[in-house]
């Protein structure tokens, strides 16, 4: 029972990971990282398709061994970060505890973001 249940999260974070490839602030890697780590309780093959990409497969494997974020990734990453808080403050208008929430979530975010290695140890 297991099984098909991590197949379909794979599937949904890989069309996820799809849509964030087109869309400028959702993420990409990420939900192909959940989708490869899925893949490898459910199909050995479409974790393979993942980590072999030609585009995402050096991040997704660079993450899973490494813990590696590429410095344009995590700028990218605080970036999107950056931005969604203004759109979320000038379209929710919200209370100050609310907006200090929020913000101290996406600033715990963005310090873990930038506390990843940029490369992998030699």
């Amino acid at each position: 029972m297991v099984r098909p249940v991590f197949l379909l999260c794979g599937f949904l974070f890989t069309g996820a990971g799809v849509v964030g490839a087109f869309l400028p602030l959702m993420p990409t890697t990420i939900f192909l990282i959940l989708a490869a780590a899925c893949f490898a309780r459910s199909s050995p093959r479409l974790e393979a398709w993942i980590l072999d990409h030609r585009h995402f497969g050096p991040l997704v494997r660079d993450w899973r061994e490494h813990g590696v974020i590429p410095p344009r990734a995590k700028a990218l990453a605080c970036a999107g970060m950056a931005f969604g808080f203004v759109v979320f403050w000038i379209s929710v208008h919200p209370k100050p505890w609310l907006a200090l929430i929020v913000a101290a979530s996406l600033a715990a975010c963005a310090a873990f973001v930038l506390s990843r290695p940029s490369r992998a140890a030699p």
